[in-house]
């Protein structure tokens, strides 16, 4: 399968951002990495060589990004005003620079993408479908970490609010509900070590409670929170939500 890899400076984060790229056909899809993940943490990881059926067949085209919110957040990056200011450009980036980049890519000005990942990859795969749903068809969220106030023990302020689906969605009203109301996103994670299945339930609360279609997906005690199990689910949804 083709690779490529790609980067511009982007003026929202004021840094490089490498893009990467597998296959030549498909339905896009974009998996973000985890916390301190770069571009390339899929292919290491061997989610890549997971997908590959999907690969080759033509069905998919795979994308991810440097993981640099979520680095930051993790390694305590400057001040809680700057994590939070650049988890909302990382989302910006993403809508604004990122997609429209896939959608050129792919020759295509309107095709919709499907977004993913695990861990922290999760919240940035929901939070980008619930703020850009005009934008996202689908998300997976795997093993997801969604409150990052309890995750990291601070207090967001308005840039996390309009980060944070747990945040912007119990207030969200008018025709951009409307449209994500017509969105499907799953919630998965297994059973096993370092899993917190109470972060995909205080989600899919939220998200009921909205009218936005989900479905939680427990896995079993023998799937921990680690790239074995990430690399059996994502196969198996991609499968069943891409024609």
């Amino acid at each position: 399968m083709t690779k490529t890899v790609s980067d511009w400076h982007s003026g929202r984060l004021h840094r490089h951002m490498r893009v990467v790229r597998w296959g030549d056909f498909g339905q896009p899809v974009l998996i973000f990495p985890t916390a301190g993940g770069d571009a390339e943490e899929i292919e290491r990881m061997q989610l890549i060589g997971a997908l590959a059926p999907l690969l080759e067949a033509g069905r998919i085209k795979v994308y991810s990004v440097d993981s640099v919110a979520g680095r930051a957040l993790a390694n305590g990056e400057g001040s809680v005003e700057h994590r939070c200011w650049l988890l909302n450009q990382f989302h910006e980036f993403v809508a604004h620079e990122l997609v429209p980049a896939i959608r050129t890519d792919c020759e295509s000005e309107g095709i919709e993408v499907l977004a993913t990942g695990a861990s922290i990859g999760a919240f940035n795969a929901v939070s980008v479908t619930c703020r850009y749903p005009d934008l996202f068809r689908a998300a997976v969220g795997m093993s997801g970490t969604y409150d990052l106030e309890r995750l990291l023990g601070f207090e967001g302020n308005g840039d996390f609010y309009f980060a944070s689906p747990l945040k912007f969605l119990p207030g969200l009203e008018g025709p951009l509900l409307n449209r994500l109301r017509q969105r499907f996103i799953v919630l998965s994670y297994g059973q096993g070590r370092w899993e917190n299945p109470d972060e995909a339930w205080g989600l899919a609360n939220i998200l009921g409670a909205k009218g936005i279609p989900n479905r939680v997906d427990p896995w079993g005690h023998e799937y921990d929170h680690d790239w074995p199990t990430w690399r059996e689910m994502l196969p198996l949804y991609l499968d069943d939500l891409v024609p």
